[in-house]
């Protein structure tokens, strides 16, 4: 029975979430893939910090080159996240003949052309199933078990912290700082939230789930993101009145022409299985042309359930060491010279509804500036909400649906809208997913 060397670049949360599932598993994996799993070492920051009893075995070390440079290591688990020095370990892993596998969807968005790239020369395989959804398998899902469809939108919430935030702040009527400093307090939340509320995170994981569904190279840089900081208790009370949900959703969509990536807040009709995603639950809604809409639902974050994904992924490599590379799956679905690199269409060229939410002085004509400037550009009111706030006389919120109308459009017409002497304050847009069609 053939032993293989793991070194693991991390034992925080993951890694060790990792070494306790490779530790209560060895003989499962063993009888999955007729090999042994052994972890010959560990990077960490600090060696006096304990550690937990399955580390017991495991060398320690502050130094990469360790196990980077150890030629009994064949398997390089990369679990410390970021770009920098991560992306120069990988290569430097890959370089060196090793397999690796990696939880760091910054470094896969970002970095993943030229790491695979670099791995299809040098042979070796490189897995990231953890990167994206935690412990939910959507990557397998995409590439391999939807091998038959033609995929044509991937939407879902795979960010835990901004879909705990949402919400807390529809079930207890919270602002957003306060339910961002309960999330915080939970943990959910870092003391610099920026890269989950700020949508950045979001990014990343739809960047790569883009890719594998559409065979397409990885785009990072043409997602377009807005975070949920400007999204009020009252907005999530007005959606609810209006029979929608509000979540933070990642989108992707192809056409023959373009391919749409984008993360923001969303308006969903209730009844949708998205709304009714709560917590620091994730959920990825696929749909292909033959098997229609799929969703899959899970922990998107955590010890065990990421941990869960990478010793998947492990398996997997174990079982292809000694696979022809040709015989490999291909990492974003499609083999490296079929990749179709479709161009990225400007959130300004999309087609989508929108809640409307402002604040305007209470006399005659108002409602008519609005609905003028509207129809100037072509877009017409599907629905209205007018609730008088009983401690700003003075004023009326105004909350409109529209039916769809194009990006270009609406941001000509909040302009206008916004310069009106009868608008105050600024005007809160959130698009609405209408009928399937995001």
């Amino acid at each position: 029975m053939d032993t293989v060397n793991i070194g693991l670049l991390g034992l925080g949360t993951v890694g060790g979430g990792t070494l306790q599932l490779l530790k209560r598993h060895a003989d499962a994996i063993e009888r999955r893939t007729g090999r042994r799993v052994q972890v010959r070492r560990a990077l960490v920051r600090d060696l006096a910090k304990p550690r937990p009893a399955e580390a017991a075995d495991v060398a320690v070390t502050t130094d990469p080159d360790e196990i980077l440079d150890d030629p009994a290591i064949h398997i390089v688990v990369e679990l410390v996240g970021g770009c920098e020095p991560t992306r120069a370990w990988v290569l430097r892993a890959i370089a060196a003949g090793k397999h690796v596998i990696t939880a760091n969807k910054a470094l896969i968005a970002q970095h993943g052309n030229e790491i695979f790239a670099a791995a299809d020369q040098h042979g070796v395989i490189v897995a990231f199933e953890a990167a994206v959804g935690g412990g939910i398998p959507i990557i397998k899902a995409i590439r391999e078990a939807l091998a038959g469809n033609r995929i044509e939108s991937v939407a879902g919430i795979v960010n835990g912290t901004t879909n705990y935030i949402l919400t807390e702040m529809r079930d207890r009527g919270l602002g957003f700082s306060e339910a961002l400093a309960q999330a915080q307090a939970l943990g959910y939340a870092e003391a610099d939230p920026s890269f989950d509320i700020d949508g950045i995170d979001a990014a990343h994981k739809l960047a790569i789930l883009a890719a594998i569904a559409f065979g397409t190279p990885l785009a990072f840089a043409g997602v377009a993101t807005e975070g949920i900081g400007a999204i009020s208790a009252e907005d999530i009370g007005y959606a609810e009145a209006l029979g929608y949900s509000i979540k933070h959703l990642a989108i992707a969509r192809r056409d023959e022409e373009a391919v749409e990536l984008r993360v923001h807040p969303t308006l969903i009709p209730q009844r949708q299985l998205l709304a009714r995603v709560d917590g620091v639950m994730n959920a990825i809604l696929v749909h292909g042309d033959a098997v229609g809409e799929t969703l899959f639902y899970g922990a998107g974050a955590g010890a065990l359930p990421t941990a869960s994904a990478v010793v998947a992924d492990l398996v997997d490599v174990l079982r292809l060491l000694s696979a022809d590379p040709d015989h490999r799956v291909p990492y974003l679905g499609v083999r490296p010279g079929a990749i179709a690199d479709l161009p990225l269409r400007p959130l300004e060229a999309i087609h989508s509804a929108y809640y409307l939410r402002l604040s305007v002085e209470d006399h005659p004509g108002v409602m008519a500036d609005i609905t003028r400037i509207l129809a100037d550009h072509e877009i017409s009111i599907e629905a209205m909400l007018q609730r008088p706030d009983p401690t700003r006389p003075d004023t009326m919120p105004i909350i409109l649906l529209t039916h769809r109308a194009w990006e270009r459009a609406m941001n000509q017409a909040l302009d206008a809208m916004s310069r009106l002497a009868s608008v105050r304050g600024p005007i809160t847009r959130i698009r609405v997913q209408t009928n399937g069609t995001w």
